[in-house]
């Protein structure tokens, strides 16, 4: 990049962090930190949701799908827009009224009032190891990004993609342990804008002149990549079954839905990001991939698109671009690590060591555990090698613990705390030793479908055989 374009990512990240620190200084209490006050309207709610959920790791992950099997990869992001909808309809309506009520400030509070604290401990350990996960995975989005598009080489003599990561990880941490939620959501919203706006407006039209117009680029890909048929039945439901019920047990998600105001603005903000993942952001990034295949054959897939960025845009643009896809990997990083923070400090520390906290004191505790999850994160970053392979083992892991006992939490009245625990217990434990010790599954479908198989069997047997049918069951006020 040119000079220009390194002031332009400077000034750019300083923004970021100065936003971080003028939050930092109107958090008044955890609710303020973990929640956003629970006044921040649909739009930035709406945008915020789809920056965390789409983020770098999908952006990245789009462009290698774009890279490898052409349109077909956006049905990947389609199960964004029914997961959104879907939650927007049978969800929010439920969860939003309680919170009214009650005044939650995580997922496993949910848990913990329709079952017991054991069920919400447990719901808190599988959340917040989960979205360890993912964090490593954005931020090894981030150090990918940064290594391509910006670094030419070893820095200092450290590999670039490492130094990336411990760099970018700083980041990201500096401004999310400072600011809490309303920094997050608010850095999400101008973060999306910049980056809808440097794919739409400047990469994608950019790219099309560099290899010569739409036609030469369908000349130049290989057969099927125009096609939205390009794609197996298995990678399809994998895709459906590992990613839609992240949407009913996504503590980022239900942290959002407690930040709306009401109702009403909370069903807005799941349609409005519904809308942006599919088809917007979907077919953006899947023909950023195409014609990064075009333009580098033979590098690693999910490093076209960086590629494609440091090379074809123009000095300025570049900066410009660049930013935008920080901003993506930073918007979900940030979100995630504040679910994982939540999970531990409230869900975890609170009810067990920190009843009698101050408020002050509770959001310094929260910031260093933020500090220190986040330092795990980027450690845990650097033992994977693709980023999409981090995101998806991570949402496999929480859906199949939580998915079946929340779905039943909601619909199932008679389901029981004992049997909600085993069946994210077992969930969980199976997907975890399918995804390290069986290479190959039946049929070709993911761990996560068995896991969830295996939650849903317990679930059901455990609660014929501890509850009676009409009894009334337990929940914690």
């Amino acid at each position: 990049m040119a000079f220009i374009d390194y002031l332009i990512f400077g000034i750019y990240m300083l923004v970021v962090l100065g936003i971080g620190f003028y939050f930092f200084k109107k958090n008044k209490d955890a609710e303020d930190y973990y929640v956003g006050g629970r006044q921040i309207s649909s739009w930035h709610v709406g945008l915020s949701v789809v920056a965390t959920d789409v983020g770098g790791g999908f952006s990245i992950g789009l462009g290698g799908l774009g890279y490898t099997m052409g349109l077909s990869g956006s049905w990947l992001l389609f199960t964004g827009l029914i997961g959104a909808w879907l939650s927007a309809v049978f969800i929010i309506p439920k969860i939003k009224g309680l919170d009214e009520k009650h005044g939650f400030m995580t997922y496993p509070d949910f848990l913990k009032f329709r079952f017991n604290k054991r069920v919400a401990i447990m719901a808190a350990l599988i959340s917040g190891i989960g979205y360890l996960g993912f964090t490593g995975g954005q931020i090894l989005a981030g150090a990918k990004l940064f290594a391509s598009a910006v670094l030419d080489g070893p820095v200092w003599g450290i590999d670039p993609v490492t130094f990336s990561l411990y760099s970018i990880g700083f980041i990201i941490l500096a401004y999310t342990v400072l600011g809490g939620l309303k920094a997050v959501i608010y850095t999400d919203t101008v973060q999306w804008i910049i980056l809808l706006i440097g794919l739409i407006f400047f990469a994608i039209p950019f790219a099309i002149i560099e290899i010569g117009g739409f036609s030469a680029l369908a000349a130049k890909l290989p057969k099927g990549y125009l096609s939205l048929t390009n794609i197996t039945w298995s990678t399809f439901v994998n895709w459906m079954v590992t990613i839609i019920p992240i949407w009913l047990v996504g503590m980022t998600l239900y942290q959002r839905i407690y930040a709306c105001k009401n109702i009403k603005e909370a069903k807005r903000a799941w349609y409005i990001a519904g809308f942006f993942e599919y088809p917007i952001m979907a077919f953006a990034g899947v023909f950023l991939g195409m014609c990064s295949r075009v333009l580098f054959t033979g590098i690693d897939p999910e490093l076209g698109l960086p590629m494609l960025i440091k090379t074809i845009l123009p000095v300025g643009v570049t900066g410009i671009v660049v930013a935008a896809y920080f901003s993506a990997v930073m918007s979900t990083a940030d979100s995630c690590l504040m679910a994982a923070s939540g999970n531990f400090v409230n869900d975890l520390l609170q009810p067990l060591f920190l009843k009698k906290t101050s408020h002050k004191k509770i959001i310094r505790i929260s910031q260093i555990a933020t500090l220190i999850i986040g330092i795990t994160a980027i450690v845990l970053a650097s033992q994977f090698k693709m980023v999409l392979d981090a995101i998806m083992q991570a949402y496999a892991f929480m859906v199949s613990g939580l998915f079946i006992p929340t779905l039943a939490a909601y619909f199932w009245k008679r389901c029981n705390s004992t049997a909600a625990f085993w069946s994210m217990l077992t969930g969980g434990v199976v997907t975890l030793l399918l995804q390290h010790f069986v290479k190959k599954l039946p049929l070709g479908l993911d761990p996560c479908f068995y896991g969830i198989i295996i939650s849903a069997i317990t679930l059901v047997l455990v609660t014929l055989l501890t509850t009676k049918a009409g009894e009334e069951v337990h929940t914690e006020q």
